[in-house]
């Protein structure tokens, strides 16, 4: 919006032809996006449970009186460019998240921050990062174009929330991140030394080499109308620990997983095979599982969509989410 509350691309709507020549790029659509910080304590409780229930079902999240983040907030915003070659006046873009996302959250207790998190009501549900997210994109949408959320909690836990048709309201992507530390040779068995070399370089060098894997893992789902959760976060990361950390963590992949005897150990196939791993045990805690992320180092990652079929309808907003 401009200061003067019109759409940008409006105080061109009347221009004759040929008019401002120099607006290259007037009406064609673009995704922006805007961060924002603030610091928040919550508690998971349900007064519904008892204390021994509460604490078998959240851990020590459901120790009073609570704990805090520093959250980073990701607003991606869609539309056309307008003369100024703006989508949006950045300026009405950071007032909009302050007054109705940071002035009501920064340094409160979010239980008790916004009726979406009264559990005394119906509706009410707990603080959860997915919960919040999506409380703070409904917030936005009246005044903003958004497309979409990204909410880290920390910096190994995010949620993204999308808006759209094709996206269900209660829907929500929850990433966390882990890593490991494994050697591997890139080799296939059938070929000589220096056939392997010419296609893996130095990765075919017979003692192997060896990297810190970074891994990310994204679930897809509905969010629990009362929990505020997409799935047991704990239970998620205990998978996750169990199926992949402690298989693969301080190995000679070639020679200590059994999968990659015959498999050449490349990116791809790790996260293919973590992919394959995951799978079925998340989709048990009432979760899909939407991607895995494989970074071997600073310069290459590997990415696998667990749900082939969306593999060609990526939002732009999620992808614009994750180059942030």
């Amino acid at each position: 919006m401009t200061a003067t509350g019109a759409f940008p691309s409006a105080r061109y709507a009347d221009a004759p032809p040929g008019a401002h020549l120099h607006a290259h790029g007037r009406g064609r659509p673009c995704v922006i996006t805007r961060r924002a910080t603030f610091s928040a304590s919550h508690l998971y409780r349900l007064p519904e449970l008892s204390e021994e229930q509460n604490q078998a079902r959240f851990g020590p999240c459901s120790r009073a009186p609570g704990h805090g983040h520093n959250y980073e907030l990701i607003v991606a915003m869609g539309g056309p460019l307008d003369g100024d070659g703006m989508v949006l006046n950045l300026s009405e873009v950071k007032h909009a998240i302050r007054r109705e996302v940071i002035e009501p959250l920064d340094f409160r207790f979010l239980n008790e921050a916004w009726p979406d998190f009264d559990l005394s009501l119906p509706s009410g549900r707990l603080p959860t990062t997915e919960a919040l997210a999506l409380a703070i994109r409904d917030r936005l949408r009246p005044h903003l174009p958004v497309m979409g959320i990204r909410l880290h909690e920390q910096a190994n836990l995010w949620v993204d929330v999308l808006v759209g048709p094709s996206h269900p309201p209660m829907e929500a992507f929850l990433s966390i991140r882990t890593h490991f530390a494994a050697a591997h040779r890139l080799a296939r068995p059938e070929l000589s030394q220096g056939e392997n070399e010419a296609i893996y370089g130095k990765c075919a060098r017979p003692h192997g080499h060896g990297h810190n894997y970074l891994l990310d893992v994204t679930v897809r789902g509905s969010i629990d109308p009362r929990t505020g959760m997409v799935c047991d976060l704990a239970e998620l990361q205990k998978l996750v620990d169990e199926l992949v950390v402690e298989r693969f963590d301080h190995t000679f992949l070639n020679k200590d997983v059994p999968h990659f005897a015959d498999c050449v150990p490349t990116a791809e196939n790790i996260a293919l095979h973590i992919a394959d791993l995951l799978a079925e045990p998340i989709a048990a805690t009432g979760a899909r599982l939407h991607k895995v992320r494989l970074q071997e180092s600073p310069n290459n990652a590997a990415e696998v969509f667990a749900e082939t079929p969306r593999l060609e309808m990526v939002p732009a907003a999620l992808e614009a989410l994750a180059g942030v």
